[in-house]
């Protein structure tokens, strides 16, 4: 297949004409340099994509880029013979609209040293509606269970469950056996919730407590918010659980103490999804296509939209109003 003269792309500027962001004609030499090139067919919006592209915080670490943090398609041309014309790949994180070019464009052009071929098992489609957000989720599970989580220590929690993370975070555990409890400031939303996976819905008042231990409720979980609530949430850990840390929606203070920690053996557990090593990477990839894969995408998926969209998308995900994933189709 050949690369067209011309196609269009999501950019972002900041220079003395201000920070703007918008569709424009490109050609295969104004992307990145990488060894692979990819005909896109889907890409998806994070939180992150969405301050990119309206500056409303600084991710981006030269100008101009493509936006985009995800990019799932088929290679069109590759010096590295690893990958062949027509072969499904995926990638995420590893600098796309941070560094380099990202994947809001009709044609990437991406390192082949992060490029993951689709594992059997997941679709193009189904690996951007996981995405960063999907891996993110798995990336923390893959880190409880490497310190030794397991179902029996009790019901794992998810905060911001209704967000991107959160949301695939309580499919993806309760498809791995454990019982979920989603926390979340929508109570509307609770049907959702239940649909996907959670087995309780409870409010975050559940997690306002301001005391360094209370009884142990949860056997760990996975905070997208950070602030009093993560504290809670290490407060009410049982022994030897673990609490991974992968947002700070609300804030990113910790306003704790030790003796979670030192009472109970409480881990906290970092998760940095965009830097992950290609060993992890690819861990990953092979168990959300396999045993962890979520049963309910396509509910959460819950809106698409294509390159002329992203705008109204950044602009109500940063105004708290988004529910799932969104998937970018081009």
């Amino acid at each position: 297949m050949s690369i067209p003269h011309a196609f269009r792309a999501f950019r972002i500027h900041s220079d003395d004409a201000g920070y703007r962001a918008g569709l424009e004609e490109l050609g295969i030499d104004d992307l990145a340099p990488g060894e692979v090139v990819l005909r896109t067919a889907y890409s998806s919006v994070n939180f992150k994509d969405a301050l990119a592209g309206t500056g409303k915080g600084k991710i981006l670490r030269r100008f101009p880029l493509v936006g985009g943090i995800d990019v799932a398609g088929h290679v069109v041309a590759s010096t590295d013979p690893a990958f062949r014309e027509g072969d499904e790949v995926l990638v995420t994180g590893s600098g796309l609209s941070e560094t380099r070019d990202g994947g809001y464009s009709e044609y990437a052009r991406v390192e082949s040293k992060w490029a993951v071929k689709l594992p059997a098992g997941l679709s193009l489609r189904e690996s951007m509606i996981l995405g960063t957000a999907g891996f993110t989720a798995a990336l923390a599970l893959l880190r409880m269970v490497e310190n030794r989580q397991h179902p029996g220590l009790g019901p794992l929690a998810v905060t911001g469950a209704t967000g991107g993370v959160g949301s695939l975070a309580v499919d993806i555990f309760s498809s791995a056996g454990y019982e979920v409890h989603a926390v979340s400031g929508k109570p509307e939303q609770a049907d959702y919730l239940k649909g996907i996976g959670a087995s309780e819905v409870i409010g975050r008042d559940a997690l306002a407590t301001t005391r360094p231990m209370e009884s142990a409720r949860f056997g760990g979980g996975l905070d997208n918010v950070g602030g009093a609530m993560l504290a809670s949430l290490l407060a009410q850990t049982t022994p030897y659980g673990n609490v991974a840390s992968a947002g700070l929606a609300a804030s990113h203070d910790l306003p704790a103490t030790v003796m979670p920690f030192i009472i109970r053996g409480v881990s906290l557990l970092g998760v940095a999804s965009a830097g992950t090593a290609r060993d992890i990477r690819d861990e990953v990839w092979r168990r959300l296509a396999t045993d962890w894969k979520p049963r309910h995408l396509d509910r959460i998926c819950t809106r698409e939209v294509d390159l002329e969209g992203l705008p109204g998308v950044f602009e109500s995900m940063l105004a708290g109003g988004s529910l799932g994933r969104t998937l970018v189709t081009l």
